[in-house]
């Protein structure tokens, strides 16, 4: 077998194993990121902020949710100002 192909899938697997090792370690403070981006939005759903602002609710649907999954707390900022911005996702 050729030697750079060796050295290839050996950098390969242990970049693997780092992405991994990142996320696994990680995990705790993302899904707690998560959880708080998503109670965020519900809370302003929840307590009609937006229509202080003019604005109704924001629409919960899988965007949204994805969003707000995925960034947390920013990404729920986001959703709110893009929601105030006229811009619907």
């Amino acid at each position: 077998m050729d030697w750079t192909g060796i050295l290839v899938l050996a950098v390969v697997i242990i970049a693997f194993a780092a992405v991994v090792y990142f996320v696994v370690r990680n995990l705790a403070h993302l899904v707690v990121n998560s959880v708080v981006g998503l109670l965020a939005l519900l809370a302003v759903n929840f307590l009609h902020l937006m229509q202080y602002a003019g604005k109704p609710d924001i629409a919960v649907d899988w965007i949204t949710v994805i969003i707000c999954a995925l960034a947390g707390l920013p990404g729920a900022v986001i959703v709110v100002v893009l929601s105030l911005l006229g811009l619907t996702l």
